[in-house]
């Protein structure tokens, strides 16, 4: 039996799925949650009809869901839904629906949406410029798309990926920020504006998070440390903070516009 790229995402966040709850673990989706609410603030209406991509347990869409009205969140892996209509329930938020999705074939009509957004996705994603696509062809004219990811800085040293498929199986490929800004354009939709920035986190906890077996989990380790001691570069720039083994990772904030 082939497995596919897909059953790799369902399997592997269906095992991560409950340390989406715990922000020791969960650190980077919860950490600068707040700072991609601030950046989406200005396309934020009360009337807006919302739909998250790839929403996971739908962190963004609860963000916001008091400030529109009304958000679809929509994943492939029925665990993360799950754990985000609990989380949803729990708060009172009423205005979100959950459902199971392609993001790379969205089951909704054109232009049926005043905002479209997706985080940490276009990583994971066999065909982000599917995913892309998709989210132009259901937003209405002059609807905000917002594309939050981790990406890969320019001129980096060392490969990255590699690593990271180690950690977590389903990763795909970081792609620039000019990638994306490439690929949104493709779709369709005016990049207006952008912010990156870096977030240096412990290494612990991200492994944690992921599940990651203890073996592999202590090959990284060890590479990692290799690489501080004047070893081959791995990519993510690792560092010890504290007394503890830490990397760095670049996320990405993108508005853009359906045309």
């Amino acid at each position: 039996m082939t497995v596919t790229h897909d059953d790799k995402v369902v399997r592997e966040f269906s095992r991560q799925a409950a340390g989406f709850a715990d922000p020791r673990l969960n650190v980077a989706f919860t950490r600068d949650l707040d700072r991609l609410t601030r950046f989406m603030e200005p396309e934020l209406d009360t009337e807006d009809v919302v739909l998250e991509v790839a929403a996971g347990t739908a962190l963004v869409s609860r963000a916001i869901a008091r400030r529109v009205r009304h958000v679809t969140a929509l994943d492939l892996t029925p665990a993360m839904l799950a754990e985000g209509k609990r989380a949803a329930d729990r708060d009172g938020v009423t205005n979100v629906t959950f459902a199971r999705g392609d993001a790379t074939a969205l089951p909704y009509l054109d232009r049926s949406f005043t905002l479209v957004v997706t985080r940490f996705s276009l990583h994971q994603a066999a065909d982000p410029e599917a995913v892309v696509r998709e989210m132009a062809r259901v937003s209405r004219p002059g609807a905000a798309l917002i594309i939050a990811d981790l990406v890969r800085p320019e001129g980096i040293e060392g490969d990255p990926d590699r690593i990271e498929r180690l950690r977590d199986p389903s990763h795909g490929t970081a792609l620039t920020a000019a990638r994306i800004a490439g690929i949104t354009a493709a779709a369709g939709a005016e990049v207006k504006r952008t912010e990156e920035f870096e977030f240096t986190r412990p290494l612990g906890p991200w492994l944690e998070l992921a599940r990651t077996p203890a073996d592999v989990a202590a090959g990284i380790r060890k590479e990692l440390e290799g690489e501080l001691a004047g070893g081959p570069a791995t990519g993510m720039r690792p560092s010890e903070v504290d007394g503890e083994l830490h990397f760095t990772h670049t996320y990405l904030f993108q508005h853009a516009v359906a045309r």
